[in-house]
């Protein structure tokens, strides 16, 4: 279940409360007159199902609701109630399967935005995939994949290009493609300088075999960057946040990164050039697998609205 609250102003107050109660999805809606102050109006607060939410949400910001007053949606855990359990029997669909796509918007939305603290991330997750390397360090190389923050812009480029919406794919792009320069010629600098002082050795890259497989890139990372990127989405989109975890340790972006660097540095360009194609390869799987997941569940959500019946007769 999610809590809705909708501010209202006093004029549209009962169109919207007519809304919600039409819908089989909603439980517990209160009203609490004239009690919001900015912007002002009415309150509405109710209980839906998450299978419903995508629906009730539209027809409230069809009312302009959104711009006039304000809409938001939190999960709730716990809710002991049989209006409650009626109203997730009576929604179309299964919760775990539903998307709510204006929360998706914006979470990708607020995720994928290039500022200081993505970019620091970026930063450390590079550096650490690069010290991984050079110490030939596959736990190392997964802390950098835990810490890296790029599936945010990742998944947005994915909802914006099947939703259309072409300002969050910019966005996201701008991330990517100004995040990770900035991170590697950051870790560029930082392993010249420990080869300066003598605490790296770029060149022991060669000897250093446990690592190998972040520029090792072939059909199997593309695979495995499908895998995680389907993996991902589905968790984004049915609010499994855990599982994304497993999806960052999987796909080999920021390690690429890190080794491109270092390789730089020791003057092998050979395995530079191989682990920015790894890093592009993963990258572009990722986005694909994305963006197919969410097309099959905008198609499967549509077709459980259209086989189960959506108001209360």
């Amino acid at each position: 279940m999610l809590h809705l609250r909708a501010v209202c102003p006093p004029e549209q107050t009962a169109e919207a409360i007519g809304l919600l109660r039409a819908h089989a999805g909603t439980a517990h809606l209160v009203v609490h007159r004239g009690v919001a102050v900015t912007p002002a109006g009415d309150l509405i607060e109710a209980d839906i199902a998450r299978e419903a939410a995508d629906e009730i949400v539209d027809s409230l910001c069809a009312l302009r609701l959104d711009r006039t007053g304000g809409i938001t949606l939190e999960a709730l855990d716990t809710a002991l109630s049989d209006a409650a359990d009626a109203a997730e029997e009576a929604a179309p669909g299964e919760a775990a399967d539903a998307v709510v796509w204006q929360e998706l918007l914006g979470r990708t939305g607020e995720e994928s935005r290039w500022n200081a603290t993505f970019q620091a991330f970026l930063a450390i997750a590079c550096l650490l995939a690069a010290v991984g390397v050079l110490t030939d360090s596959p736990v190392t190389v997964v802390g950098a994949m835990v810490v890296g923050p790029e599936f945010g812009p990742l998944a947005a480029i994915a909802v914006g290009l099947v939703l259309g919406r072409w300002d969050l794919v910019r966005q996201a792009l701008i991330a990517l493609v100004v995040g990770f320069p900035v991170a590697m010629v950051l870790t560029g600098a930082v392993v010249l300088l420990g080869k300066a002082i003598g605490i790296f050795d770029p060149a022991a890259i060669v000897q250093n075999h446990d690592v190998d497989f972040v520029y090792q890139v072939g059909a199997v990372s593309f695979v495995v960057a499908l895998l995680a990127g389907a993996a991902g989405m589905l968790a984004m989109t049915s609010a499994k946040s855990a599982a994304l975890v497993g999806v960052f340790i999987s796909v080999t972006t920021v390690p690429a990164a890190g080794y491109a660097m270092v390789s730089v540095v020791a003057g092998r360009w050979d395995r530079a050039g191989y682990s920015l194609l790894q890093l592009f390869v993963n990258l572009a799987g990722i986005v694909l697998a994305a963006a197919i997941v969410l097309i099959l569940r905008r198609r499967k959500q549509r077709s459980d609205v259209l086989l189960r019946p959506l108001s209360r007769g």
